[in-house]
């Protein structure tokens, strides 16, 4: 199948899975992640009538979004990768939004960082939903400290919350972790924030990430094929 017949198949996905949730259809964003992937690739979904594309490594990621605006195209560009501390100009330059933003000291660099005559940097906490030692995040008991720390950042706007739950095909546990994160981001707003993103779900899980109420989801390997 080309891309273009799996972005319509993904899209229909997505309106199920939405339809199945009693959501208002449109109510879920397609992230496209294109990480090693080339610009024909992006293009090719592009032409389809996808917008927003992700990227997890910063010169790779960086180098697109240069070459493809100097193409002339209007790209939505979502970095999802975890950030060090000396790569942060580079992405405060260059995106649109950052989802993985897990220690205060990086938000602070991508505020400081990002142009302010232009809009601010779209930012999501990454939040380790299933404890894992090995995976970015912040613990969910930290959360509500970098929350209010990043709220007051002046060349950033706090979206929401990110996860990258365990894989695994047991879709009572998908739907756990992610209504955990949905949990977490409803008590923010409880305690005075604004937050509309639940970046969440990908390829395999996006129907329980949709179900419990993902705004945003990342998919690659569905759209693009495996990575080679």
């Amino acid at each position: 199948m080309s891309i273009s017949d799996n972005l319509q198949a993904i899209r229909l996905r997505i309106a199920a899975a939405e339809k199945a949730a009693g959501r208002s259809p449109a109510s879920v964003q397609l992230l496209a992640v294109s990480k090693t992937k080339p610009d024909a690739d992006i293009m090719a979904a592009f032409a389809a009538g996808q917008r927003a594309f992700g990227e997890n490594y910063v010169q790779e990621g960086c180098d697109k979004v240069h070459r493809l605006a100097s193409a002339g195209h209007v790209i939505e560009w979502h970095f999802i990768g975890p950030l060090q501390g000396n790569k942060t100009r580079a992405v405060a330059e260059a995106f649109d939004w950052v989802h993985a933003i897990d220690r205060d000291r990086i938000a602070q660099r991508l505020s400081q960082q990002r142009d302010p005559q232009r809009p601010p940097l779209n930012v999501c906490i990454q939040v380790n939903v299933s404890a894992e030692a090995t995976k970015s995040g912040v613990a969910p008991d930290g959360l509500g400290t970098l929350a209010d720390a990043i709220a007051v950042l002046p060349n950033l706007r706090l979206r929401g919350l990110m996860a990258i739950p365990e894989p695994t095909d047991d879709v009572a546990l998908q739907r756990t972790r992610f209504a955990h994160l949905r949990q977490l981001r409803d008590d923010l707003n409880r305690r005075g924030h604004d937050l509309d993103t639940l970046s969440m779900g990908m390829s395999q899980d996006m129907e329980a990430a949709i179900a419990e109420g993902a705004t945003i989801v990342r998919v690659g390997t569905a759209l693009f094929g495996a990575r080679a």
